[in-house]
């Protein structure tokens, strides 16, 4: 049974931008329903936008079988745990001065549209702690993807007396539980790879270490070849390398590994803003990705162009029956 939430959209979102939001969650249920295994892709900064206080869930409940984020999102999830009354919020941020920005950056506040993120209780709170993992590793010859540190520290309970939200509205300590399989393509691009890379420079850790992006392209690989029998859909939010890092593995198993069995993404959607331009990604309609060997003529495909942080909700209230 359908809670307020779904009911409601199903009653209103009849057209355009909110017609489409209600098929691709229709769809992607009915994805689940068949056996088949989903992908999320996440862009932006959803896990500073609090996308966990939901997303949680839908890990938790099994509506989702593997996650490529970017290195922001893996991170911000767990600053937002630890330092969450530290954060302020900027409503007003279209209208700040060059100074203005800079008085925040004096404050140790780094802004992301409306919301700042504290940088001495988010990121140096997390490197106080990460950098033992990176060490104890480092120490032992042992090498690990960026998620599996993360899950490493967490499961620790390390962070424990640092908590400022609930447990359960934490999307990382969900999928941490689970051990469930993360891609993070460009994982170097985000607060902790600079961290990491700060103390490979300085001569403290080997880059060899942190396993590389080669090396998730091969794990997914090997767990799209293991998992596709039924189909596997792709769900992805907002755009860049999260999206484009993952749907390459289909081509690549297809025309580069000669795997000419290998099924095509059995679902795609995307939440983009972005609007169709030239040479864009994100701003690509799904058909061109027909060309890529990504897609095929018949997978269900969804374009939802609106703002990821209202869509993305909706559609996983959704699943959830809410």
């Amino acid at each position: 049974m359908k809670g307020p939430i779904s009911q409601f959209i199903e009653k209103h979102y009849l057209h355009f931008n909110s017609a489409a939001l209600v098929d691709a969650a229709k769809a992607y249920e009915q994805q689940l329903a068949n056996g088949a295994k989903m992908l999320v892709s996440m862009a932006g900064a959803m896990s500073t936008a609090e996308i966990g206080k939901i997303f949680a869930e839908i890990i938790r409940q099994d509506k989702v079988q593997i996650i490529s984020c970017t290195g922001a999102n893996l991170e911000e999830d767990i600053m937002n745990l630890v330092a969450h009354s530290h954060y302020e919020r900027v409503p007003h941020y279209r209208d700040l001065t060059p100074q203005e920005e800079w008085d925040l950056l004096e404050r140790g506040l780094n802004r992301v549209t409306d919301t700042c993120i504290p940088e001495h209780e988010a990121f140096r709170r997390l490197q106080k702690h990460i950098y033992k993992i990176w060490k104890d590793a480092d120490d032992k010859g042992e090498r690990y993807f960026p998620h599996e540190f993360m899950y490493k520290m967490l499961l620790s309970g390390v962070l424990e007396e640092y908590y400022e939200i609930d447990l359960k509205d934490s999307w990382m300590y969900a999928a941490a539980e689970k051990n469930l399989p993360i891609i993070v393509p460009g994982w170097e691009d985000s607060t902790m790879g600079n961290i990491f890379a700060s103390y490979v420079i300085k001569g403290e850790l080997k880059a060899s270490t942190m396993k590389s992006g080669i090396e998730y392209m091969t794990f997914l690989a090997d767990w799209y070849t293991k998992n596709s029998e039924n189909g596997i859909g792709f769900f992805q939010i907002g755009g860049g390398i999260a999206g484009d890092f993952p749907i390459c593995v289909v081509p690549m198993l297809y025309q580069d590994m000669e795997m000419h069995d290998i099924p095509f993404w059995s679902y795609f959607c995307q939440i983009s803003d972005s609007t169709t331009s030239y040479g864009s990604y994100s701003g690509a309609v799904p058909n061109e990705k027909i060309t890529w060997g990504k897609l095929d003529i018949n997978t269900p495909k969804f374009i939802i162009e609106s703002d990821a942080t209202i869509v993305a909700p909706l559609i996983f209230a959704y699943l959830l029956d809410l």
